[in-house]
């Protein structure tokens, strides 16, 4: 079949009136009535009613052949017609092409709960607006964060997710066949972007996949998530990581506002804020004060912030400075890796960093030691064996910057961002300790 016109989206027929054009999507919707015949033709940018009165054609019979989500391509005169809902138009059909006849019935409707609607993903984003729109929320992100960090320097590098050893704690990583021994996934691409700034790269970016072997069952963890990651040498101090990533969102945020803005606001319900930078600043000590003072913690034990309390803090924050994100800094050197720097008068402490926006922790990041002696020092506090870790301990040997850097999550971003339930609405396909499919 020789198509002579080319495909134009259901968005764009209005440009189109009196014309015959070819539509291509799928069947949103059927009524088919004594006299006449309507199908809801959807694409990815809307949808259009095609309307054939009843002839006996053998068009009549292709119309009446058609299943809900079926693939079709339909070429047809565009109509001006007041009284349809979707644009006032409607296409008149000449020829209608069925590609691909969808089964009956559907294995999933708009009852369908989250985990089965999971197992047949595709249909689930397919027919979902809202679904769709978070890639295309999430493309305008990492463009924005992509462009930030090119124009203030960083190199993009892609880092090994097969590793020899366990990385950082051995704790939480997965471990596969390798050959004739062991490798484990990444869990993290920090020892790699170190090793970039002690090889003269100044400024280190990456968007790739990390890996978490613990099995959590909330709405905020997956065991396979897109990080972001940033490391950046030569810094004075660790405020110097947190202005580099407030910059950095606010930028990328401002970006999806400026494309997205409108259809997150039809599609969510959502006013996508741009916020100011800089971002409020608390310690640790300070925000559990304030906690416990409304009694959070009341055993005073906690060393951590739970969720509970990252919601309240953040909360308090709000309605003390009017913004989304705070950073909670200073955390207790018990509960961060060996290599977060410590300062000189509190070795107790970190100079490291949460971010949290709207109550969520989107972000972990700290000033790096760069001192090999205080490394292997703080390792040994830590009870850790440094064997396995000599690529890493010799980084720190030969003249190593002083640098620090961060890790963002980047489906908790967009999970914030369009006020999504649940991390998995973040992900084209989740993965979770119960999800390996599809």
């Amino acid at each position: 079949m020789i198509h002579t016109t080319s495909r134009v989206l259901a968005s764009d027929l209005r440009a189109h009136l009196d014309q015959t054009v070819t539509v291509s999507g799928w069947v949103n919707a059927l009524r088919l009535q004594r006299k006449m015949q309507f199908v809801i033709l959807r694409d990815h940018s809307g949808m259009v009613q095609v309307t054939h009165k009843r002839d006996g054609s053998p068009l009549e019979a292709v119309l009446e052949s058609l299943t809900p989500e079926s693939a079709v391509r339909i070429t047809g005169r565009v109509v001006d017609a007041a009284q349809v809902k979707l644009g006032g138009l409607e296409l008149v059909p000449e020829s209608v092409e069925v590609l691909n006849r969808a089964e009956t019935p559907l294995p999933i409707d708009e009852h369908t709960g989250p985990e089965h609607r999971l197992d047949w993903r595709f249909l689930d984003v397919r027919k979902r607006a809202t679904a769709q729109m978070v890639f295309a929320a999430q493309t305008t992100l990492e463009q924005g964060l992509r462009e930030y960090a090119m124009q203030n320097g960083c190199t993009e590098m892609h880092t090994p997710k097969l590793m020899g050893t366990a990385s950082e704690s051995g704790a939480e990583v997965f471990k596969l066949g390798y050959f004739d021994r062991s490798a484990y996934l990444a869990q993290s691409p920090q020892f790699y972007k170190q090793m970039a700034v002690a090889a003269g790269i100044d400024r280190v970016f990456e968007i790739g996949p990390v890996f978490r072997a613990e099995p959590s069952f909330t709405s905020r963890h997956a065991t396979e998530f897109t990080g972001v990651d940033v490391e950046l040498s030569w810094i004075d101090d660790v405020e110097d990581v947190m202005a580099f990533e407030e910059r950095m969102l606010a930028h990328a945020i401002a970006k999806v506002a400026e494309v997205h803005g409108e259809a997150i606001r039809e599609v969510f319900g959502i006013e996508v804020v741009v916020p100011e930078a800089p971002f409020p600043r608390i310690t640790m000590a300070e925000a559990q004060e304030i906690l416990r003072a409304g009694g959070w913690d009341p055993e005073g034990v906690k060393e951590d912030l739970d969720p509970e309390g990252e919601r309240t803090i953040a909360a308090h924050m709000k309605e003390r400075t009017g913004h989304e994100f705070v950073f909670i800094t200073h955390y207790p050197a018990s509960i961060r890796p060996f290599y977060h720097m410590r300062p000189a008068d509190r070795p107790d402490l970190t100079l490291s960093f949460d971010l949290l926006w709207k109550g969520l922790e989107i972000t972990t990041g700290a000033q790096r030691e760069h001192r090999s002696d205080v490394l292997l020092k703080q390792a040994e506090e830590k009870g850790m064996d440094t064997e396995p870790m000599q690529d890493y301990m010799n980084i720190f040997r030969f003249g190593c910057p002083p640098h620090g850097g961060l890790g963002a999550g980047l489906g908790r971003i967009l999970m914030v961002m369009l006020g999504l339930d649940s991390i998995r609405e973040a992900a084209f396909l989740f993965r979770g300790p119960n999800r390996l499919t599809p």
